[in-house]
């Protein structure tokens, strides 16, 4: 039995429709609320593979609840860790920690005392290290600075990652797989105001301005295939950053801007400006009460000219990645 847990986010969505389309037949997910199942069949009508949707197992459980999973564990052999909690807002610090840290604690805690053969947990290149002066490009060797500053995000998925090191320490066999900004269709039920989904939003919108810092990007189909390829692999105790392309946050967003058919945002935000811009928007923040817009650590990374390097997935398995650009006109069909 397959247990995947977030089975009704992007990637666990996703990858519930992967592995049933490969032949698995004994696959179960997790799920808070009977209602968010109804976004993973959505997705599922939107692939036209509705009729795969009633092979899932769906059991009700909360990874921060320990009693709530005991039975979806049963007869389980291996599992996916989808699930967390994805926030760049500071004042989200209580529920990522619980969530990401505590949550995959609980997972790993049950892998050992379930005798499960395999964990493979989904973190972030957010979780990946830090270069060091005059480095730019980044890779699973790259070393975790703590005198860096780092978003609550990262801060929860580096714990995360700990948690499952921890796993292998006493016993446990795992991997960790990194993936750059996961892009994905947002069909009917699916909120598109969150994760990539914000991007095609705002943008759709009127985004006004744009920055020359880079990120990495994928399309969630080659996450879900590595990531069942690393499973079936004699492979354990290793990370692999999963990145198709390192493109600039200018490129991305004029890219999205001409596909939509609407303006391109026509501003380039400065460094200072946007220094400037996080703090004002903590002070409105703590003037108003409103949600954080904008943190130091994600105007840092605005302008962040560091790369990913996907040297090793694609060495390990000879694997192609999916064009970006093509790949944006799909989910711009399921946006639309």
């Amino acid at each position: 039995m397959i247990l995947v847990t977030g089975g009704t986010g992007l990637v666990g969505a996703h990858l519930l429709l992967h592995l049933i389309q490969e032949g698995e037949t004994a696959v179960r997910a997790l799920f808070r609320e009977a209602k968010q199942i109804e976004k993973t069949r959505s997705l599922f009508a939107w692939y036209q593979k509705e009729s795969l949707f009633d092979r899932i197992d769906w059991v009700v459980g909360d990874i921060t609840d320990v009693p709530s999973l005991e039975i979806a564990f049963e007869k389980v052999t291996h599992v996916y860790h989808c699930a967390a909690q994805i926030s760049f807002n500071p004042n989200d610090e209580t529920a990522l920690r619980k969530i990401n840290i505590e949550g995959t604690a609980n997972i790993v805690n049950l892998c050992i005392d379930k005798n499960v053969q395999k964990l493979c947990h989904v973190s972030s290149i957010a979780a990946l290290g830090d270069p060091l002066q005059n480095q730019t490009v980044i890779d699973e060797a790259t070393e975790w600075n703590p005198e860096v500053l780092h978003s609550d995000y990262a801060l929860t998925k580096y714990g995360a990652e700990m948690e499952v090191w921890r796993g292998q320490q006493e016993g446990l066999q795992v991997v960790i797989v990194n993936p750059g900004i996961i892009l994905g269709p947002y069909p009917s039920n699916w909120d598109a105001r969150k994760g990539s989904g914000s991007l095609f939003t705002s943008i759709k919108k009127g985004l006004p301005f744009y920055t020359q810092g880079y990120s990495a990007y994928i399309s969630v189909l080659d996450v879900v295939i590595l990531m069942k390829k690393i499973m079936e692999a004699p492979i354990h105790g290793e990370r692999f950053a999963l990145v198709a392309e390192n493109r600039s946050f200018k490129d991305i967003q004029f890219t999205i801007a001409d596909k939509l058919g609407v303006k391109r945002p026509g501003f380039e935000a400065q460094p200072w400006m946007l220094a400037l811009g996080w703090r004002m928007d903590k002070l409105l923040s703590l003037l108003t009460g409103r949600p954080r817009k904008l943190s130091r650590q994600s105007a840092a990374s605005l302008c962040s000219v560091e790369q990913i390097s996907n040297e090793k997935i694609k060495r390990t398995f000879d694997y192609t990645f999916q064009p970006i650009d093509p790949y944006i006109d799909q989910i711009i069909q399921a946006f639309r």
